[in-house]
């Protein structure tokens, strides 16, 4: 194994926007700041400009007005190569060892090429299950035709785009992703190995000691995009078995199920988009955080409730499932009635709710960023040592 720190280059689709994608990239940047790694960052940003502070340069460069939205706060911008000369240049500089891109986005397109044209190991990271995504809001704008037909029409798109998303991650060396059902998917669909990279959470920045919030209401949480495929609309049917117990919800997050959820809560406050010490305080004021989400390849917003000492009820679908300990730190549900009864059992059961409480906070204590970045660097280290030969062959 190569013991040297490899120079890296690390393209984000994400880095200044409020999403998973963006928080990992700017803990990876602070990771290699804080360890005087060699690491150039190249993301999109407000405008075009270069710079070196310590052991990271950075380049940022500002999308054109082409550009459209892929979600929320995240837009691909087709002109994005008009800025080929200036990564180039980018590149020359740094001449790095490796390089990682973070999805089939704009910026990590133009990372893939040069990594191909000039033999530089590509490590790719898998953030976002763009195949579920893809099928969930077909299956959702179908609406006016009959679910026989939506289900077959969102099933051959899930397929499809899956089938295509895989060939760009084949081009990688190295694949990282953050659970071990997308390990075994990703492995079986591009032939590559496949390390694991889970995500870290700041406990101090999230942290109980924020709670100030005295009054006797139970309230129960959701921080997210409030888009179809993170099935927000289980919260209206949660509510449905609450009707006598005294609760109200906090939302955090926009998106184009907020109208629905403001329609048909009845007791529920929306907060929007928060961050930093507002958002850590609001977590530190939830009694449970729900997440129904069976979409998030990782979920990033439960490990900050759980450092938060707020116990968590998601699905047994996606990554959440791995984060949360089953009966300890939460619940792991296995149907849409069983995620609202759980809920319901947890308001009443406050003995186990509090010893949850306790527990939840004492986990995510064990998640550390360090940890996680120390396993991508061997990850980088991995890259190096494959042969050049039989990962070209397996492209």
């Amino acid at each position: 194994m190569i013991t040297s720190t490899p120079r890296v280059a690390f393209f984000a689709d994400s880095f200044h926007e409020v999403n998973g994608v963006a928080l990992t990239s700017r803990s990876l940047d602070a990771y290699a700041r804080r360890n005087g790694y060699p690491f150039l960052s190249v993301h999109a940003g407000p405008e075009n400009r270069c710079w070196t502070e310590g052991s990271v340069t950075t380049l940022e460069i500002r999308r054109s007005r082409a550009k459209f939205p892929v979600e929320v706060d995240l837009y691909f911008d087709p002109l994005f190569w008009r800025n080929y000369f200036a990564v180039e240049q980018a590149l020359d500089t740094f001449q790095p060892d490796v390089i990682h891109l973070t999805g089939p986005s704009d910026v990590g397109i133009l990372a893939a090429y040069f990594a191909h044209s000039r033999g530089i190991p590509l490590v790719a990271s898998w953030h976002t299950n763009l195949h579920e995504f893809a099928a969930r809001r077909l299956h959702s704008m179908l609406s006016f035709i009959p679910n026989k037909f939506r289900d077959y029409a969102a099933a051959l798109t899930e397929r499809g785009t899956l089938d295509g998303v895989a060939l760009f991650y084949k081009i990688a060396r190295v694949l990282l992703a953050p659970n071990p059902d997308l390990i075994r998917l990703l492995e079986a669909k591009t032939g590559k190995k496949t390390f694991l990279m889970r995500r870290g959470v700041d406990t101090t920045l999230f942290n109980p000691a924020k709670r100030y919030r005295q009054d006797g209401d139970f309230v129960l949480g959701f921080v997210g995009r409030l888009q179809p495929e993170k099935n927000v609309r289980l919260l209206v049917e949660v509510e449905k078995l609450l009707a006598e117990e005294n609760h109200r919800f906090l939302i955090i997050g926009e998106g184009p199920e907020r109208g629905y959820l403001e329609s048909h809560l009845r007791r529920a406050q929306f907060a929007g988009i928060l961050k930093g010490e507002a958002l850590s305080s609001a977590y530190a004021n939830m009694d449970l955080f729900l997440f129904p989400s069976r979409t998030d390849t990782y979920g990033n917003v439960v490990q900050e409730a759980l450092a938060s000492g707020v116990p968590a009820i998601v699905t047994n679908q996606g990554g959440p499932q791995y984060i949360v300990n089953h009966g300890v730190t939460g619940i792991v549900a296995g149907t849409d009635d069983h995620f609202a009864h759980s809920v319901r059992d947890l308001v009443t059961d406050l003995p186990r709710h509090q010893q949850m409480r306790k527990t939840a906070r004492a986990a995510a204590l064990e998640a550390s960023w360090d940890k996680v970045f120390d396993n991508v660097y061997n990850s980088y280290r991995f890259a190096l040592e494959a042969p050049a030969d039989q990962w070209r062959a397996a492209s």
